[in-house]
């Protein structure tokens, strides 16, 4: 069942939104050739702690970390770990909090170090895309419009889309109705209501869309090995404009 939020509903997830996106730009600081996953998730789990919260993530349906790590052709779901950061890989880090009974969601993939320009280009596209679905979340509309967006976006520019893996509903649980498929046919899918909370989170890879699931049972793999890219923003649904309730201007802008 898809659940509108209250005003009052909608502005703990914004704090939650708020928290995640500070949470991801500590993270950033600390990325570098050197540096292992597992650290990086020290530095979460402490800094979402700090703020009086509590990770989303830690042993959610058993997941064992407070971040999921991926890199490089590891689209989503990593586990942090020994591996430590090499100059030109791209990753991943997606990170939940659970801060007043409500749930924050958000994702950035960042370079490490210099990445190549193919690379860059696959950020910048998929972060884009992003962007793209964002102007398609308005009420009135349909998921559909949001999955179009995003896929007719990154396919133009060479792309391909995920399909095993979706957005999804926030509010109490970390994951709720309806899900937000990255493709779509506009016109199509779950009406979007005014006050809907979404997370719209694009996967994309540089080949093939094909993936496969770890040994681990969660990190998910593109077929193959070429890089995939993830960005993902909380929105609420409004008329003409979702409302954006994470951010990534605390990692984008040095002044924070």
């Amino acid at each position: 069942m898809i659940k509108v939020k209250t005003s009052e509903e909608i502005e703990l997830l914004r704090e939650n939104g708020i928290l995640v996106s500070k949470t991801l730009a500590e993270v950033g600081k600390h990325i570098a050739p050197g540096v292992t996953t597992l650290e990086l998730d020290k530095v979460a789990e402490e800094f979402i702690r700090d703020n009086g919260a509590e990770p989303g993530f830690l042993g959610y349906n058993g997941f064992p970390s407070t971040l999921c790590i991926s890199v490089n052709d590891t689209v989503v779901h990593g586990f942090p770990s020994d591996y430590a950061l090499r100059e030109g890989d791209i990753v991943s880090v997606d990170c939940g909090t659970t801060y007043k009974g409500y749930n924050g969601d958000s994702a950035y993939t960042f370079a490490v170090g210099e990445i190549s320009e193919a690379d860059r280009k696959l950020l910048e596209v998929t972060k884009a895309s992003l962007y793209k679905g964002i102007e398609a979340a308005v009420s009135g509309g349909r998921i559909g419009d949001i999955g179009y967006a995003v896929q007719s976006y990154c396919e133009a520019n060479g792309y391909s889309v995920v399909r095993e893996l979706v957005g999804h509903g926030l509010g109490r649980h970390l994951h709720e109705s309806p899900e937000v498929p990255n493709f779509g046919r506009r016109g199509h899918g779950v009406k979007l209501l005014e006050n809907m909370v979404i997370c719209i989170e694009p996967m994309i890879n540089q080949g093939k869309k094909d993936v496969y699931l770890d040994d681990n049972g969660w990190g998910v793999i593109t077929c193959d090995h070429r890089k995939s890219a993830h960005f993902e923003l909380t929105v609420a649904i409004k008329k003409g404009k979702a409302d954006i309730l994470s951010t990534f201007d605390f990692i984008e802008n040095k002044n924070n």
